[in-house]
């Protein structure tokens, strides 16, 4: 370990030095071409727009003009790479089910295919511990608890149909890892504390059961020594849990990660049943209606914000050496500015 708390051995890569990436405008794709141009690599990176161009050139990769939906772009993009990393995904809490399977699992295929046909050597996916969820707590859960494609909610759903293909790949000889993170949380964060910060702003935030459960969560870069690790070290075909380590309690994360933005949570609690019965109720309604907007309560927000989700990451740590370089009390100092 150096100075600055990266690995030596993700710092100065034996296998690749040319990378493409998807989803490089976004915030662990974006995280992790930083990283990767500082240390020297050669970056690809698609682009589906004028704005995630300029976005991924400013993090000094080339970018390539295309999307998830074109083969060809994404071959074109990845061709002469050794290594492929798909961070590009439909992070959604609601939609119709063809938005989640267009991103998701089509993207995921196109991205497999593309690689493959360019002759990338190793494909490494950005996974999820949500394609294990369906309802109940996940409670010290390894790589071996299964993954739910039947899942209610659409998201973990079809990252779990996507992460079965990258998994099963076998065509082109290239080999393919996943890394899973859980809760990923940092700067350029544009999910979990912007989310939070405006329902406290709004009146809208309360705890789902008390919010005392355990929590793994995963700084951005501890996601992204995991994706490096992972393109390093990783067996074809294995997936790997990566977090910040320790898990804490829920109520206490979240109400850390508010103060860094000047905010505290109020004390109002909702019972976790009735929060599970209100977000099923109103899904359906919201379905039957045929609405576009997003629920005021979503199964998946609250298994999120109200179930235990707690990972083992012996498996990183042995057979990849996996350590975070990110504690929880730096990452929060290093939010508050």
């Amino acid at each position: 370990m150096i100075a600055d708390g990266r690995s030596e051995a993700a710092i100065v890569p034996e296998m690749v030095n040319t990378a493409f990436v998807t989803g490089g405008s976004g915030f662990i794709g974006g995280r992790l071409i930083a990283r990767l141009t500082r240390e020297g690599w050669a970056v690809r990176a698609l682009a589906r727009s004028e704005a995630s161009a300029a976005a991924v050139s400013a993090l000094g990769a080339e970018p390539v003009r295309g999307d998830l939906d074109s083969i060809d772009s994404i071959a074109a993009g990845a061709r002469g790479c050794d290594v492929a990393f798909h961070a590009a995904a439909a992070v959604l809490e609601w939609g119709p089910r063809s938005e989640f399977e267009r991103g998701n699992v089509t993207g995921t295929e196109n991205a497999l295919r593309g690689c493959g046909e360019a002759s990338v050597k190793r494909f490494v996916h950005v996974g999820t511990e949500a394609a294990l969820m369906a309802g109940q707590p996940l409670v010290s859960v390894d790589e071996s608890t299964p993954l739910r494609p039947d899942s209610p909610a659409y998201y973990p759903a079809t990252k779990a149909l996507a992460e079965q293909l990258v998994r099963s790949y076998g065509g082109d000889g290239m080999e393919t890892v996943v890394i899973r993170p859980r809760l990923v949380w940092g700067p350029g964060d544009s999910t979990i504390l912007p989310g939070l910060a405006d329902a406290v702003r709004a009146g809208r935030f309360a705890w789902i059961g008390g919010g005392g459960h355990l929590t793994s969560t995963t700084h951005v870069d501890n996601v992204v020594e995991g994706l490096l690790l992972g393109a390093a070290k990783g067996r074809p075909g294995e997936a790997y849990f990566v977090t910040d380590g320790d898990p804490i309690e829920f109520r206490i994360f979240v109400t850390r990660l508010l103060a860094t933005a000047g905010l505290t949570p109020p004390e109002r609690n909702i019972p976790a049943p009735l929060a599970l019965a209100a977000a099923g109720a109103t899904e359906t309604l919201w379905r039957a209606l045929r609405l576009r907007s997003t629920p005021p309560m979503t199964r998946m927000a609250v298994w999120l914000s109200a179930l235990e989700t707690t990972i083992d990451i012996s498996k990183a740590r042995s057979e990849l050496g996996y350590a975070p370089v990110r504690s929880v009390d730096a990452g929060l100092v290093e939010l508050a500015g």
